[in-house]
Order: C-alpha cells, then sequence, then structure tokens
C-alpha cells in the first residue's frame, strides 16, 4: 500500500513561491491502477516524483508499504560518465538482481545496441528514457510508476512497453500520469484528478475522464 498523506509541493522561482500541490491525499493498494488527471503544469509528474522519492513534498508525508519503481523514463538518477552497461550493473547490485539477467533484458528491450558500450552523456532524450525504462522493468516492483513521457520510439517499441507493463505486470499495482484518455479508460479502475492544485478522487474512471475533459 502506498499513503500519500496531506502531501504540498511549493517550488522556489524569481517571482516567489509556486504552490503545485496542496494538500493531497491518496491511497493505492496493490494491484491497484490509478489514473493522474489534469492539465500541463496541474502537478501529476510532480505527483508522480514525489511517489517515487526523487522529491521530497513541502509538507505532508508518503509512506510505502510495498515497493514502487522510480517514475519510469526518469533518467535523472543515471551517471552520465558511465556506460548504459555500466548503469545496468550498479542497478543490478543495488538490487541483488543477477548482472547477466539484467544486462540480457536491457539488451533486448532497449534495442540500442553498441550504444551500450557508450557514455549515457551521449545518448539523446529518447535514448535514456529507453535505458531507464528498461532498467525499472528488469527490476520487479510492486508498484510502477509511468509517466507518458516515457511514450518514445516507434510501434515495436510501444508494444514492448504494453506488453510489459500491461500484460505480463497486470497484477501489479501502477500510477500512470497521462493525457490519453482512451488509454486511461482500458487500463485504470481509479483516478485523481488534479486542478490547481487540489485533488479530486473518483471511482469510476469515465466519470474523472468526462470531469477532466470540461475543465
Amino acid at each position: 500500500m502506498i499513503i500519500c498523506k496531506n502531501i504540498s509541493k511549493e517550488y522556489k522561482h524569481s517571482a516567489g513561491r509556486k504552490q503545485v500541490l496542496k494538500d493531497v491525499n491518496l491511497v493505492v493498494k496493490p494491484g491497484e491502477r490509478v489514473a493522474l488527471l489534469g492539465r500541463n503544469g496541474a502537478g501529476k509528474s510532480t505527483l508522480i516524483k514525489l511517489i517515487g522519492g526523487v522529491e521530497m513534498p513541502t509538507s505532508g508525508t508518503v509512506s510505502h508499504h510495498m515497493s514502487v519503481s522510480w517514475p519510469l523514463g526518469f533518467a535523472g538518477g543515471f551517471q552520465g560518465s558511465l556506460t548504459g552497461y555500466d548503469n545496468a550493473r550498479f542497478i543490478a547490485r543495488i538490487y541483488s538482481r543477477d548482472y547477466a539477467d539484467v544486462r540480457a533484458f536491457v539488451e533486448d528491450f532497449t534495442e540500442l545496441g553498441s550504444q551500450l558500450r557508450m557514455p549515457v552523456k551521449t545518448y539523446s532524450s529518447g535514448m535514456r528514457a529507453r535505458l531507464a525504462f528498461a532498467l525499472s522493468l528488469a527490476i520487479e516492483f510492486d508498484c510502477y510508476l509511468i509517466d507518458e513521457i516515457i511514450l518514445v520510439g516507434d510501434q515495436n517499441f510501444h508494444r514492448k512497453c504494453h506488453y510489459e507493463l500491461f500484460e505480463k505486470r497486470a497484477d501489479r499495482a501502477l500510477i500512470l500520469a497521462s493525457h490519453d484518455t482512451s488509454t486511461i479508460s482500458q487500463i485504470c479502475n481509479r483516478a485523481l484528478l488534479l486542478d490547481r492544485g487540489h485533488a479530486t478522487e473518483f471511482d469510476n474512471v469515465d466519470i474523472a475522464i468526462d470531469t477532466y475533459c470540461n475543465l
């Protein structure tokens, strides 16, 4: 279970402070698939990063009672001077996984070929996203955090993503931030709508989508 209690997040900028999230509450149980809906700048990616531990809330708490992935596609944790293979070895050690298995999965999934022997700082944003996505899936988690920014590459890569996340791991929880209402309707069974920093929960995804479309 993941419990977000009274989460608020502010950022400093030249004109002062901007509050992105205000007292957001969310509970995600094992196997639940929760959509994060909201216009650009509503705080969807921010909430994903807070749940994933990439950032810390200004106030409130996030409690994890099941294993949670880092945000899929997030490449901020890479060591740029290391190769793709070196980063895969590092992740395998952190999570006590067999490096040979992680390496084989990354090679097949990313289709980056010899680029995996190059420093990650030489990668394009799409290549970095592929590597981050592959490393997330190479480690088994109870809950996956997904931002639609991961949807890079060709149709073959999209099919791989869909199979690995939504078919092979159909029993896992996930939190999906997306504007793609068709995908959300097919995959998610709950929704959280973010608007002006506030969050509204919906047990009916179709009603959540209608409300979002009418903002």
